[in-house]
């Protein structure tokens, strides 16, 4: 079985509400949906969500990166020849959700071929992953009155909190309030996307001593490597690596140098392959993963609990799996379902991807 073609096709679906973060704002998901298709049949399928503001990604510059480099590359070649086509495409510097998309789509071929699913292929631990939720920026009764709704909706009892604005008390006084509101059989916790710096980082978190924070995800810039060296240093609380420990070297350096104590593993940039070196390196280094989201569309949340739901090590935590329920739409024939608190990955082969053909004509922006 060959690669005969790689499409890379732009579309955008409209958010009910923006998403404000420290980092950046999203009013909608400008994705791009990659299909990996062979001269034996199945076709791949995976996600690939730009953010500008993080990896200096686009929609345009993934379209064309897809089309211009990476298709020529690959085409030819065996999905099963994983290592082949990384090293081809790392031939190219950045572009991880690009890459990504690509990798994912190959472990979909390969488990179509064999009649089995990624998660099996992966490591089969099990079906379903717990689901954390993230909550915005707003005033804090909105923030709280968000949480009820998804939790008595959706049975979600853990929650991220965007954090990371100036005055920092705008955001204690927010995780104040969801604790109040929320009650103590709740987990909260908190992610800055590198909006404070060191000192202030730690005189929020002194603010917020008594709130049962369970983790705390870069919280400062993630090339201020000594800040947040120190910040570690003078917390109890797990620290997160996130954008800071996007591959699989800066997670060595981050988690050997005292930089953080637990790693945000996103499938969104690092695909299947990677991924899994990132697993294997925090479970050989004896801490946390956290499955973490690239405000991702229902296909990209699909590969993100297909990874996490494989090991051990990422089933123990909540996933964040829920971002997709501020979208106005999706492109999954069957959409994804959220019960208990949990869900669930899809039983058949590969994916188990199938698109929605009109919404796809609808949403998709090359024609």
């Amino acid at each position: 079985m060959k690669i005969t073609a790689i499409e890379a096709i732009p579309f955008a679906i409209p958010y009910k509400k923006p998403l404000k973060f420290a980092s950046g704002e999203v009013h909608t998901a400008e994705h791009v949906l990659v299909r990996v298709h062979t001269d034996d049949g199945p076709v791949g399928v995976a996600e690939a969500p730009p953010r500008p503001f993080t990896y200096g990604e686009t929609q345009a510059s993934i379209t064309a990166v897809i089309d211009k480099v990476f298709a020529p590359q690959l085409t030819g070649l065996a999905p099963t020849a994983r290592e082949a086509v990384h090293a081809r495409l790392n031939r190219t510097v950045g572009n991880p959700t690009a890459k990504s998309a690509v990798d994912m789509a190959l472990w979909d071929i390969i488990g179509q071929s064999l009649g089995i699913s990624v998660t099996e292929l992966l490591g089969g631990f099990t079906d379903r992953m717990r689901v954390s939720h993230m909550v915005g920026f707003a005033p804090p009764e909105q923030m709280v009155a968000e949480a009820q709704r998804i939790r008595d909706t959706y049975g979600i009892t853990t929650f991220k909190v965007k954090v990371g604005r100036r005055p920092f008390m705008l955001d204690v006084e927010a995780c104040r309030a969801l604790r109040e509101g929320l009650g103590d059989d709740v987990e909260l916790y908190i992610d800055g996307n590198r909006g404070w710096t060191a000192s202030e980082s730690a005189r929020a978190l002194r603010a917020m001593d008594g709130l049962d924070l369970t983790l705390a995800e870069e919280l400062c810039p993630a090339d201020d490597v000594m800040g947040r060296r120190w910040l570690v240093s003078h917390t109890d609380i797990p620290f997160v690596a996130d954008e800071s420990a996007t591959r699989p070297g800066e997670v060595t350096r981050e988690l050997l140098s005292g930089s953080a104590t637990a790693i945000s593993i996103k499938t969104a940039r690092t695909g299947f392959t990677y991924s899994q070196r990132v697993h294997h390196l925090c479970e050989g280094l004896g801490v946390e993963a956290v499955m973490g989201n690239q405000i991702d569309g229902q296909i990209g949340t699909l590969c993100t609990a297909v990874f996490g739901s494989a090991y051990e090590l990422t089933a123990r935590r909540a996933g964040e799996l829920s971002n997709f329920l501020d979208m106005s739409d999706d492109l999954l024939a069957e959409p994804l379902r959220i019960e208990d608190g949990t869900l669930r990955v899809r039983e058949s082969a590969g994916l188990g991807i199938e698109l929605d053909p009109e919404k796809l004509a609808r949403y998709r922006q090359d024609t």
